[in-house]
């Protein structure tokens, strides 16, 4: 008896156009994105090591010239003035502990200059009920406040336009040019949060970390990168056909 043997159908490779051009815009996005993720977090690392490097020198004297606001961010400064009370404001919907509060800024005018520098003072919580703002006390006379400074975000949200505050003194984020605008000085780019120096005063001064977003961003390129391996490996599996396939 004879036996014939089908001989095993041969699997080549075969390119066609439409996936093959869809494949190369997909790999070219996956690839960009991971790239832009990737740089992202080389500069935050760079950043950050620039920023632990420069506080390790101490405080930077604040004088009356304008600061490089993206320079000056997270540093450690120290400056001399008088405070103007008179501008004082209260930024709204701050915690402590779980408790509500404000944060208490106020301008402190440069010694030599008539440039204003904005002092986050600290927090302090409700102690009347929101209808009656926190008394504070404030030194007179010339002062000496060291602090890291912190640079106002600008960003506003599309779903939570700004709506006028309950009270003229109580806002709800900080605005450099707004703020600079009522006192009608020249006002510093950053807002100094008070670590020490002259603070007869009773408020809550804890400061967050500057924000380690390195790994996250790192973390993110690594997701489009095997996105654009596995994208390759699909493509390449399926593009093997069985000899005499159409």
């Amino acid at each position: 008896m004879l036996f014939y043997h089908r001989p095993m159908p041969q699997k080549r490779f075969q390119i066609r156009l439409i996936p093959t051009l869809a494949m190369l815009l997909c790999l070219a996005m996956f690839t960009y994105l991971g790239l832009w993720q990737s740089g992202k977090g080389d500069r935050l690392a760079q950043e950050l090591a620039q920023r632990a490097e420069r506080s390790q020198l101490g405080p930077t004297v604040v004088t009356g010239q304008l600061l490089d606001a993206q320079t000056a961010q997270d540093a450690p400064f120290t400056v001399v003035g008088t405070y103007d009370v008179e501008h004082q404001i209260f930024l709204d919907n701050r915690q402590e502990n779980d408790q509500p509060g404000v944060h208490v800024i106020t301008p402190l005018k440069i010694e030599g200059s008539e440039t204003r520098i904005l002092i986050n003072r600290g927090w302090v919580g409700w102690t009347l009920g929101r209808t009656v703002l926190p008394v504070v006390a404030t030194p007179e006379g010339r002062v000496t406040i060291t602090g890291i400074a912190n640079v106002p975000s600008t960003k506003r949200f599309f779903l939570m336009p700004d709506h006028p505050e309950a009270q003229a003194k109580l806002w709800s984020r900080i605005d450099v040019a707004r703020f600079a605008q009522q006192i009608g000085h020249p006002l510093q780019p950053v807002v100094l949060q008070q670590t020490g120096g002259d603070a007869p005063d009773t408020l809550v001064r804890h400061w967050a970390p500057p924000e380690d977003r390195v790994g996250m961003h790192r973390g993110y390129a690594f997701q489009w990168f095997g996105m654009a391996a596995a994208l390759l490996l699909f493509y390449g599996f399926a593009m093997f056909r069985k000899g005499g396939a159409a």
